[in-house]
């Protein structure tokens, strides 16, 4: 598992490839269509393509002479998965720290003192 993640995080660390992401996550698409945002050629589109491909990130299918790119979400559900692991640690992790400044600033505060107006 730890390759595929490794991937997915390698794809995903680049924002073209994140914006063509974020396309197919509203639908399929062409390399054409993909392409039409980005001020780059067709080429350079399929470069970042085959990276998604390779990561398990897209899928490519062929209906007549188009090839439709779609997007697969199984990597992205594996790596949102590793990531929680860590959010619930670092969770739990900051309530024991505030836990702890809560004790430190009771045994700091005195109180209100003998004969003082609160």
């Amino acid at each position: 598992m730890r390759t595929d993640l490794d991937a997915t995080f390698a794809a995903l660390a680049d924002p073209t490839r994140r914006a063509i992401l974020a396309r197919l996550a509203a639908g399929e698409a062409t390399v054409t269509e993909l392409a039409a945002p980005f001020a780059m050629s067709q080429p350079a589109i399929s470069k970042h393509l085959r990276v998604l491909e390779r990561a398990g990130l897209i899928s490519r299918g062929r209906v007549a002479q188009r090839r439709p790119c779609r997007l697969q979400a199984g990597p992205l559900r594996e790596a949102t998965a590793w990531l929680a692991e860590y959010r619930d640690h670092w969770a739990e992790r900051y309530q024991r720290l505030d836990e702890l400044l809560d004790e430190l600033r009771a045994a700091d505060d005195p109180g209100p003192r003998g004969g003082e107006a609160p």
